[in-house]
């Protein structure tokens, strides 16, 4: 068992992850909202980024903005029990940012379990665990034996997101 497990540190301009899978954005369009993002990987004197930027709106029922990474190659599941949560570096335009997990207990569109992100304009080294992920219509607390993909969203509320993202990762602390 290893403490970490790098999930990207988006060293490729292509938006192929460390693990192999690409990173997709999309927002609440595909329900009706009408938010508008950008995602796009950028070369920072820091290095390279994820950054995620746009107008998250609730008209039309809508509220958010998400980067999405499928966390198995085969679009199956993967097993994070040897970890005990995401470890992140980001900053940005602080907002209501969160992590979005999904597991094999989320089957609709809109089930996930769900951590807050602190976002300030300076670089901050995050650490979530597991236990701080809430259900949000998934029953029960979270599996992470059949994790299937990781999100950075901006949602719940009408703002300008702005983030950006330079390492995630699975840690033991």
């Amino acid at each position: 068992m290893s403490d970490s497990l790098l999930l990207d540190d988006f060293s490729r301009a292509d938006g192929v992850a460390a693990i192999g899978t690409r990173w997709e954005g999309f927002t609440d369009r595909v329900m009706g909202g009408v938010s508008d993002m950008r995602l796009e990987f950028a070369e920072l004197p820091e290095g390279r980024v994820l950054r995620m930027r746009g107008t998250v709106r609730l008209e039309n029922r809508g509220g958010f903005i998400q980067a999405w990474l499928p966390l198995d190659a085969g679009g199956g599941a993967f097993d994070g029990s040897d970890w005990e949560g995401v470890a992140i570096t980001a900053r940005g335009q602080p907002g209501p940012y969160y992590i979005h997990l999904r597991t094999r207990q989320n089957w609709m569109p809109w089930s996930y379990f769900r951590a807050p992100l602190a976002v300030r304009t300076q670089w901050q080294d995050q650490f979530i665990p597991f236990s701080a992920f809430e259900s949000k219509g998934a029953a029960g607390r979270i599996d992470v034996r059949g994790l299937k993909s990781l999100a950075v969203v901006a949602y719940g509320e009408a703002f300008e997101a702005d983030l950006e993202v330079r390492q995630v990762a699975l840690l033991n602390r």
